[in-house]
């Protein structure tokens, strides 16, 4: 959702928000820390281990998640959506992945990545996934889906094919692909109220 050399995002900010909070409980869901309830009407997400495993973000949304399971998923990722950015990029920075924000002639400059190429291998897979034709890990098939709810596809994607995307989302499990369309409808709720 970032330029692997400036840093500069490619999507509107709360989108960008929208699909990391996406990402984050996608994250808990393939480790198997939660799960959701998939009964029509319900789209609740349930904590199946509370100990995310030495994460402290992830530690983090699955506390919110104990200290309130009746919210619906919708909710969780307008709340998460909040905070989640300046969260990721916190945790990135702790990592030595992104260089801290800086100012320049009184403008913010955002995070950089501290490798162009670490920061540039997860949309390499997906574009060599898309261009060989070949399943991606399920993993970057949860990737390609979130770049297609939050419209970040047609913008990263060197050859964005509807049908490989759409046939790397039907491979994932439905709690995962109910996720990425929950996630498009708060993205889809986003534009409409320009919150």
């Amino acid at each position: 959702m970032h330029d692997n050399v400036t840093g500069r995002p490619r999507l509107h900010p709360r989108l960008a928000s929208l699909g990391l909070a996406g990402a984050v409980i996608g994250e808990l869901m393939l480790a198997g820390r939660v799960t959701l309830d998939l009964a029509p009407g319900r789209d609740r997400l349930y904590v199946t281990a509370r100990d995310a495993a030495g994460d402290p973000l992830a530690q983090s949304v699955l506390d919110h998640l104990v200290a309130e399971p009746h919210h619906p998923l919708i909710t969780w990722l307008h709340f998460f959506a909040r905070t989640i950015y300046a969260d990721v990029t916190a945790v990135m920075i702790a990592a030595k992945l992104l260089n801290p924000p800086s100012r320049h002639l009184l403008k913010q400059q955002p995070a950089t990545p501290v490798n162009t190429n670490t920061a540039a291998w997860p949309l390499a897979r997906l574009n060599l996934a898309a261009e060989r034709r070949t399943p991606p890990a399920v993993r970057d098939c949860v990737l390609i889906g979130l770049f297609v709810a939050t419209g970040g596809a047609e913008r990263a994607l060197r050859e964005h094919d509807p049908a490989f995307a759409a046939a790397a989302i039907a491979v994932l499990p439905a709690p995962l692909r109910r996720l990425i369309a929950q996630t498009e409808v708060a993205v889809g709720e986003a534009v409409i109220s320009r919150r």
